[in-house]
């Protein structure tokens, strides 16, 4: 661990920094990552010009990141209460556990009262894809495929980044992972910019996606559940051309036993997707069982620190 911080410690801010997430949800005003948003697009729009994109992208990075991340630093190396306040209130910014439940459960609701017009608005908010004519199923799928994804890239990494270097840790990996999704697409704009931003945020990611995947297998509700879904991590993950998404939506659709990936529409294109997880099509009722898996990883994670904790305190005093 390169935070100083004992194992215990470590244990105890992990579960204050999800409890404040959980009882103060998302802040509504001066959000951090909000900010650092605003900040990385004026970055984009100043480098993204002329020629040696990736050197610029990589120039943009380091301008994004590197301060803000070596503030959380001198921030977390104040002693005492001070220092252990900081890294708790840089976890609550960091995590999104809350922010998925009420970005999610009301997709459920809405489908399930029949309203989709609201279903449709709502799910625009949370993922790229066109959804003005999207069925209940289309909704389902992608509101699922969101939360098992975002379960690891809001949460699960945050979490072992923390565990590994305190806030800073967990800072450095949102404002990555948030430079990954504002650049890191494809495109004549971001394919060259946004290359070093997508390659640093799949290396910060690797160890943590595998870990959500091992996660999902566990917590899936059966035996047969759980072979389901380490066949599902083997045998799709290698198709998706994320190196981390395809073994957390594999896990985790094979987990639910659901059927997900294929078809989706992307301005106006529908695009064929490798398959994720087997079984029966997504339903609103499973944009719920998709949440409780990733709280129930939550729940996982945070007992592993407690355990850990416990044996090296027992060993030192052995």
């Amino acid at each position: 661990m390169l935070t100083g911080l004992s194992a215990t410690a470590i244990a105890l801010l992990l579960a204050a920094g999800v409890l404040l997430d959980l009882l103060l949800g998302e802040a509504t005003r001066w959000h951090p990552l909000v900010g650092f948003g605003k900040l990385a697009g004026a970055i984009e729009r100043r480098l993204n010009r002329g020629g040696s994109r990736h050197l610029r992208g990589a120039l943009g990075w380091t301008l994004a990141v590197v301060p803000l991340t070596a503030l959380a630093c001198l921030l977390a190396g104040f002693g005492g209460l001070l220092a252990l306040a900081a890294h708790a209130v840089m976890l609550y910014f960091c995590i999104g556990l809350r922010s998925l439940r009420d970005h999610n459960v009301p997709i459920a609701e809405a489908l399930a009262r029949g309203d989709l017009p609201a279903a449709r608005l709502l799910t625009s908010r949370i993922v790229s894809r066109d959804t003005e004519h999207a069925t209940p199923a289309d909704l389902a799928k992608a509101s699922t495929e969101s939360l098992l994804e975002n379960g690891n890239d809001a949460v699960f990494g945050t979490l072992f980044w923390f565990a590994v270097a305190g806030g800073p840790g967990a800072v450095l990996f949102r404002l990555a992972n948030t430079l990954d999704a504002m650049w890191g697409y494809k495109n004549t704009r971001f394919l060259r910019f946004g290359c070093v931003a997508a390659r640093i945020d799949d290396a910060l990611n690797y160890i943590p996606a595998r870990l959500t995947a091992l996660s999902y297998v566990l917590l899936a509700p059966s035996a047969a559940g759980k072979r389901r879904a380490w066949h599902c991590w083997r045998t799709q993950a290698p198709a998706w051309s994320s190196p981390n998404a395809g073994p957390v939506m594999s896990s985790g659709a094979g987990a639910l036993g659901l059927a997900l990936g294929g078809a989706a529409t992307y301005d106006g294109e529908i695009e064929q997707r490798p398959p994720l997880g087997a079984g029966q099509a997504a339903r609103a009722e499973d944009i719920i069982r998709a949440w409780q898996l990733v709280a129930r990883t939550t729940a996982l994670w945070l007992a592993a620190a407690a355990v850990l904790a416990l044996a090296i305190h027992g060993g030192t005093h052995a």
